[in-house]
């Protein structure tokens, strides 16, 4: 019996010295670093192509060669010589900060009532609210370039505002809800004991804490007014508010069957390195706010 109960305890001291050690908390294996590159690889390819595209000229338009044979800021230095292109610069920025400072007033208002009232269908409202920026643009272009037309809005930067806020207003809604939902009920009680109006402590209280979401939700609204196309060269017919989209989209060769491509690439990337930079900026910040919620409701 004592010999047996020997055999089996050194057998089982042999399996424990033979069993692998666990991996170590937090230490990726080699092939799913592998990976990461590769999909690093492919997401970013894209845009090095077009910067590759941006420094050449000439006869070099027509190489397939990863490196420009003979790379040149030329490009750049003539998108910058164009008025037109400056002017839809200024038009974008201004069109994008309006909307985003509308849709944020707007929608920390709407985000509030519906975190904090007690109103009957707040679930079917915030989805009323989210069906509307999942409706298709194209659905309202023509409409809208009508009704532009009609009122004398069409071609001005008010013109694209009001649709732009219109598409920018449910993604506020959305995130700011979630994260007031989270912000305590008894932080805004103590500000009404100490005398404290329901709007000062909307103002002093709850949007000091739900700054995160606003920087989320500024964030995302910039970007995409910024990058919105279809309305931009529906609702314009000439660059007096014509935006930056639309205004590459009339860049125009040498010659009439010339295709510029290296002007269009130049600003192409111009107009992606400031949205590129404040996402590298505030990368946390907008996953904090897309994620907000997830968890508790």
């Amino acid at each position: 019996m004592e010999a047996g109960a020997a055999t089996a305890g050194a057998a089982t001291r042999a399996r424990t010295r033979t069993r692998k050690k666990p991996r170590a908390r937090g230490k990726m294996p080699w092939w799913m670093w592998i990976a990461v590159a590769a999909i690093l690889v492919f997401c970013l390819f894209p845009f090095y192509w077009l910067i590759s595209i941006s420094l050449k000229t000439g006869n070099d338009l027509q190489s397939s060669s990863l490196i420009p044979p003979n790379p040149t800021l030329a490009n750049y230095r003539e998108i910058f010589k164009n008025p037109d292109f400056t002017k839809a610069l200024r038009n974008s920025a201004v069109v994008a900060l309006t909307t985003t400072v509308l849709a944020l007033i707007v929608g920390s208002f709407c985000a509030y009532a519906l975190a904090r009232l007690k109103l009957k269908g707040k679930f079917v409202i915030l989805a009323i609210v989210l069906t509307i920026s999942t409706f298709p643009q194209i659905a309202i272009a023509a409409p809208l370039f009508k009704l532009w037309s009609d009122i004398g809005i069409f071609n001005t930067l008010i013109g694209l505002i009001i649709p732009n806020l219109t598409f920018a207003l449910p993604l506020t809604i959305y995130i700011l809800v979630s994260f007031f939902k989270e912000i305590p009920k008894d932080l805004e009680e103590a500000a009404l004991v100490d005398g404290a109006t329901h709007f000062m402590a909307f103002r002093k209280v709850v949007v000091p804490l739900a700054a995160p979401g606003l920087a989320t939700a500024a964030i995302l609204c910039f970007i995409a007014v910024w990058n919105e196309f279809l309305l931009a060269i529906t609702l314009t017919s000439s660059p007096a508010a014509r935006p930056v989209p639309a205004a590459i989209a009339f860049f125009t060769g040498s010659t009439q069957f010339e295709i510029p491509y290296g002007t269009i690439t130049a600003a192409s990337v111009t107009i992606s390195i400031p949205l590129i930079i404040m996402v590298l900026l505030f990368q946390k910040r907008i996953v904090a706010g897309l994620t907000a919620g997830a968890v508790k409701g």
